[in-house]
């Protein structure tokens, strides 16, 4: 006879691309992995009744609300995710904190490093378990790209290269959004936070960097018939220097004209080297000098069931992942956190290091000088 498993009650704060995404990796994840909790949607809030009702017959969830306080306030609600505004962030996970809920909330944490150490710290006290969403990382290609860096399959590294480039802010004449305002971060904490996430996953801590942060697009249309000056960067690079002796460079942009979603890295060793895309995110390019004369050249590794979690979701190498598996995944370790099964994948604190991160750097550009990152 099938023993029931314990209800984890979900409460949705934000119904747009980011909260559908966590609906299906809820869903999947269920599915897919064998989970120490069934997982309820249990209510969902948007900023009226009326979307809040609408996403609630949507993505299946048994209750909706125009305010998200009463999803923080109710008592049978174990976990709240929130996937609204990154301004919002702050306010929305304290309360969440306060009430003893565990919190699952999309990156970038807050709009600054401050307010993100204010919401861990808060976490920590509590003893809440908490998850910052930063998917990408659950990618089997790159579990297995860090596990060939640490067995030394390179040899030692020596450099590295990271971007991430989309092109949805590349219209000069698209309207402000709260994306570029001071409180909306900009292209480096909007984006580039997954190219510096991705860079420590793989190599380590970075310990300084010099930046550079532009604002190409001056001002864009408020809707009102007037223009609003933008107050964030459109593109940023910075240099890096990790603890391990490799030096580097990220960088982020909106405005990358063409690009749907590159979120590249480059790796070279004194032994070897690897070369990923998102674009093709179920390969990673391996090199090694250790190959015949005449035998050298980038071979592909393609993603399969050796490469766990693949084999849950496909029994047939090359049949490939997309961007709502990885959320399935990460979704998937942080229910396994909350039992207590595992630590924390990504949690407050980590993000709270990104941020630190995208403030150092945007500390640098201004000063026109390296920084160490405190």
């Amino acid at each position: 006879m099938r023993t029931s498993k314990p209800r984890l009650r979900i409460g949705l704060i934000g119904t747009g691309f980011m909260g559908k995404a966590h609906v299906f990796g809820f869903a999947a994840a269920q599915r897919v992995f064998d989970l120490p909790f069934e997982l309820e949607l249990h209510t969902v809030a948007d900023r009226d009744e009326e979307l809040a009702a609408a996403a609630a017959r949507t993505l299946g969830f048994a209750r909706s609300s125009g305010d998200w306080r009463s999803l923080v306030a109710d008592p049978e609600i174990d976990l709240i995710d929130i996937t609204a505004p990154n301004a919002f962030h702050h306010e929305m996970a304290l309360a969440a904190i306060a009430s003893g809920k565990h919190v699952y909330c999309e990156k970038p944490l807050a709009p600054t490093a401050a307010e993100a150490r204010e919401m861990a710290d808060a976490a920590a006290a509590a003893k809440v378990r908490t998850q910052v969403g930063f998917n990408y990382l659950c990618n089997p290609m790159l579990g297995l790209a860090r596990e060939m860096i640490r067995a030394g399959e390179i040899g030692t590294v020596r450099s590295y290269r990271g971007i991430h480039a989309e092109d949805y802010m590349a219209d000069a004449e698209g309207p402000f959004t709260f994306r570029h305002a001071l409180a909306g971060g900009g292209a480096l904490a909007d984006i580039g936070s997954h190219a510096l996430a991705t860079a420590e996953f793989l190599l380590g801590p970075i310990e300084r960097v010099m930046g550079d942060c532009i604002t190409v697009i001056g001002s864009r249309p408020d809707g009102r018939g007037g223009r609003r000056e933008v107050e964030v960067d459109d593109a940023s690079r910075a240099f890096l220097r990790f603890a391990n002796g490799a030096s580097g460079s990220i960088e982020a942009s909106w405005i990358a004209t063409g690009r749907k979603m590159q979120h590249d890295f480059e790796v070279y060793g004194t032994r070897g080297a690897l070369l990923f895309t998102q674009e093709r995110l179920n390969e990673l390019h391996f090199y090694s000098t250790a190959d015949a004369t005449g035998r050298h050249g980038f071979r592909r590794i393609e993603a399969g069931p050796v490469h766990e979690p693949y084999g849950r979701f496909c029994v047939a190498p090359g049949h490939q992942l997309g961007f709502n598996d990885l959320k399935a995944i990460e979704v998937a370790r942080f229910v396994e956190a909350v039992a207590g099964l595992r630590p924390e994948p990504f949690d407050f604190r980590a993000g709270q290091r990104i941020q630190l991160l995208v403030e150092t750097i945007q500390a640098s550009a201004r000063e026109g000088r390296w920084h160490v990152v405190a």
